[in-house]
């Protein structure tokens, strides 16, 4: 890889670098929409786990579910030690990140609590310079608050040119709400995802970089 492209590059993590177990999925939701007494297809299920806020918004609308209570119920079903389980690598995430030969950062909207437990079971806590878990302080993809809060972390020289990687519409946003280059990586068929995403690049796979570097 010629990382001299950028001086520094931030990655996402959930649909990124990893992902979990399709039934993991499945029980999780499935176990959600019981406490409102509801029952997901496999499709909604999916929705709400990898699409982005209008597709997860309109699954909630025809059941009649709040997303504050929904996203409440969620995390308290969620345990670190069930995510961490259920969590792989992508088959190109490690050849790309331990090839990258600059400050990595990751930025998600994966909870603290959730983020460590699975970044260790992984092994991978080490490869990242630092990381940023979305919050209400912090703020939330598209705002550009977690994104310069990584920067800030990696204490880059001022004017240093950057890269955001992430599969969700949030993820280029934020990269350019924070004056960094998008790049969308397509890890679902958009027919799946109800959306095509637009960025700076699309790429299908993280090895698309190593050979062609954006």
């Amino acid at each position: 890889m010629n990382s001299g492209d950028y001086d520094f590059w931030l990655l996402d993590l959930d649909g990124t670098l990893i992902d979990v177990e399709q039934q993991y999925i499945y029980d999780v939701m499935n176990t959600v929409g019981t406490r409102f007494g509801v029952g997901f297809s496999e499709w909604e299920a999916e929705q709400l786990w990898y699409g982005p806020s209008h597709s997860r918004a309109t699954v909630m609308d025809r059941h009649g579910i709040d997303p504050e209570p929904f996203w409440d119920a969620f995390h308290e079903i969620e345990t670190p030690d069930r995510r961490a389980a259920a969590s792989h690598l992508y088959p190109d995430t490690e050849p790309f990140v331990q090839a990258v030969d600059a400050p990595v950062g990751l930025v998600t909207h994966c909870q603290q609590y959730l983020t460590g437990p699975v970044l260790d079971r992984l092994g991978i806590t080490e490869w990242f310079d630092t990381i940023v878990c979305c919050s209400d302080q912090t703020g939330w993809k598209p705002d550009p608050g977690p994104v310069e809060l990584a920067i800030e972390q990696l204490d880059v020289p001022t004017g240093s040119s950057g890269v955001l990687i992430g599969d969700d519409p949030s993820d280029v946003g934020a990269a350019w709400n924070a004056g960094l280059t998008g790049i969308h990586i397509q890890r679902r068929s958009p027919n799946r995802v109800g959306q095509c995403v637009r960025g700076d690049h699309r790429i299908d796979s993280l090895t698309e970089l190593r050979e062609h570097p954006a």
